[in-house]
């Protein structure tokens, strides 16, 4: 055994490896990217790990290998259950004969953007365990009870985290990885089992589904996940806490003790495994305490559960959380939110603004729009659209550009205000269709990114063409999942492909879907690219653009650059057009010119273009 310094995701990579796992499949989106990306940095002999198209696949492909007797490991973020869940609810309801656990990392507090979602939720409804870890090492150990729990109800698992505990990093002891089992792949042919034709088919298998939920929660308690934790007499305050909520319940009560709260007098439940809801373990609290308190963050799915035990049970104490307040379904929890709760239940004046909840650091930070780094191509590509609907004597509030998931989206911050919005990955070219059936006169453009074409773009555009709708699809092609940490997706480099893999060509793919017009450019070269644009817009039927160059970033860690950039000084007046258009960080204000940081700079040549004074001259390499 050895101890590592971890971060959540780390320590499930490793607790996953432990557990024997033998297929690991995901989409990169914080905050669950780091769990797969670490997987993919080691070397796994018997073992696939891979990025797959979207969440849909990796899952269905996890789902496979579980079906054929295998440990499988299905990672993603919140939003990322959304895509998958038409087949997580079939394979729950068929079960798995191989481990699968769902990984699903959610994010209180948005810090990552998309909804503030409750994964529990798709649990609930699809009759799935779901376990909790509320620390680092916690995770290493639930992952590996999560595989062992699967493969003994025969039933998919959620394990659920949050991004204060994915990102935190802590001592873990790690055991040696065990390698996967050899085991012979299980080829069954059961159609009542793994299809749904029929009625008869469904409802047997909703009913083996709830069978093999009440099965897990008889093996969780068996196992003792759950922890109570009963005061020496009764009538005092019992404290429900969910996952991670534990660890912030520690703080929050270490500072009451400090102002007077008997501790002693508090009964605690930790829920680790918060669905199966652990009904006996609550009613012993409600049996035990004159009032409740629940933390959760976000829904409230364990406080309801709790009121209805309350009332069957005949509690006639108060249930504080997020139902009848003052706890919100909104935001992470921290030391402030718990010490809230126990100031309501216990009638006290506990003082708040100790925790992180208290620490504002955008009040305390300058102003900075969220724009695209130094070199990257989307520069380029928002520059070209703006510059194309000012030739069109088009505004920009007239035209509707709709966004997509990714480094795309940063188009709708200044300087550009390109983008209108952002909904889902792929949804950008659904939505410009509507507004186009809306009956829009004005040109209608969709963005999108190269990983999220192939995630979720694809079909909107087949659509598009089936039904002829006049639009522009302008597709901004970097070669990688940027993003979330430059992974590879299959428009990426050859080079850079997993072994035996090879790389998919959107300029082949779209002409074959049968599109009226198709056009690439470079996105560097701005007058070029601006006319390209603007054709494509007086152009009939479904026009796409492909807009290619490699993010910056990965081309300057291959030692690669665009250009080389000068400012000639006599010619420059500090008009600051070069800032304000392209809101690079590269370039700053000096005494009696504009400067280029070298450091930044990758030599695009975008605000050469820009400048009407010839006072930024781009050379070549």
């Amino acid at each position: 055994m050895e101890t590592k310094i971890l971060t959540g995701n780390e320590a499930l990579a490793w607790g996953a490896l432990r557990a024997g796992v033998r297929v690991v499949t995901g989409y990169p989106g914080t905050p669950s990217t780091g769990a797969l990306e670490r997987l993919l940095t080691m070397d796994l002999p018997g073992r696939h790990v891979e990025w797959s198209t979207n969440e849909k696949v990796a899952f269905e492909i996890a789902a496979g290998a579980a079906w054929a007797g295998h440990r499988a490991l299905c990672t993603m973020k919140m939003s990322g259950v959304n895509v998958a869940y038409d087949s997580i609810i079939s394979i729950a309801y068929s079960g798995v004969n191989g481990g699968l656990v769902i990984y699903a990392a959610d994010d209180p507090g948005v810090s990552a953007g998309m909804c503030e979602q409750d994964s529990r939720g798709f649990a609930l409804m699809s009759d799935l365990p779901v376990l909790e870890p509320s620390s680092v090492a916690e995770t290493y150990d639930l992952i590996q009870v999560a595989f062992d729990l699967s493969e003994r109800t025969g039933t998919p698992v959620f394990l659920r985290s949050v991004t204060a505990l994915t990102s935190s990093s802590a001592p873990v002891q790690v055991d040696e990885p065990r390698p996967p089992a050899e085991r012979e792949p299980i080829l069954e042919r059961d159609i009542a089992r793994y299809t749904k034709a029929g009625a008869v088919i469904c409802m047997n298998q909703h009913r083996d589904v709830i069978a093999r939920l009440e099965k897990a929660g008889r093996i969780i308690d068996q196992l003792g996940l759950n922890v109570l934790r009963l005061a020496p007499v009764t009538g005092g305050l019992g404290i429900i806490a969910a996952g991670v909520v534990g660890s912030y319940l520690e703080e929050a009560l270490e500072v009451a003790a400090g102002h007077g709260m008997d501790l002693d007098a508090l009964s605690v439940l930790e829920v680790k495994a918060t669905h199966p809801f652990p009904t006996q373990a609550v009613r012993q609290l409600l049996n035990h305490c004159s009032s409740i308190l629940v933390l959760e963050e976000l829904e409230p799915y364990l406080e309801q559960n709790v009121v209805i035990q309350a009332q069957r049970t005949g509690f006639s104490g108060g249930i504080v959380g997020k139902l009848e307040g003052p706890l919100e379904r909104i935001g992470e929890y921290g030391q402030d939110q718990v010490l809230q709760g126990l100031s309501t239940a216990l009638g006290l004046s506990l003082p708040l603004g100790q925790g992180n909840a208290s620490i504002n650091p955008e009040k305390l930070a300058a102003a900075r729009p969220i724009t695209v780094c130094a070199g990257c191509p989307h520069r380029g590509t928002f520059l070209a659209i703006n510059q194309a609907l000012r030739k069109l004597k088009l505004k920009r509030d007239q035209v509707m550009v709709t966004g997509d998931i990714g480094c795309t989206i940063l188009g709708m911050n200044p300087p550009f205000d390109t983008v209108w919005n952002e909904v889902s990955m792929g949804a950008s070219i659904g939505l410009a269709q509507g507004y186009v059936h809306a009956g829009l006169k004005n040109p209608v453009i969709a963005t999108i990114g190269d990983s999220t074409f192939f995630h979720g773009g694809i079909p909107g555009l087949v659509n598009a063409v089936q039904h002829q709708v006049n639009l522009t699809l302008i597709i901004m092609d970097n070669g990688w999942t940027a993003m979330t940490g430059m992974q590879v997706n299959p428009g990426t480099a050859d080079c850079f492909q997993p072994p035996f893999g090879r790389r998919v060509d959107i300029a082949a793919i779209v002409p074959a879907l049968g599109v009226d017009h198709f056009f690439t450019m470079d996105p560097f070269d701005l007058r070029e690219s601006t006319a390209t644009v603007q054709r494509a817009l007086e152009l009939p039927g479904v026009k796409v653009i492909l807009a290619r160059q490699e993010c910056a970033i990965q081309a300057i860690r291959q030692g690669k650059q665009a250009g080389s950039v000068r400012v000639v000084a006599d010619k420059c007046n500090l008009c600051k057009l070069c800032i304000i258009a392209t809101g690079c960080p590269a370039i700053d204000l000096g005494e009696d010119t504009i400067v280029i940081d070298p450091s930044l700079c990758y030599g695009c040549g975008l605000c050469a273009a820009i400048c009407n004074r010839d006072a930024i001259i781009q050379e070549p390499v």
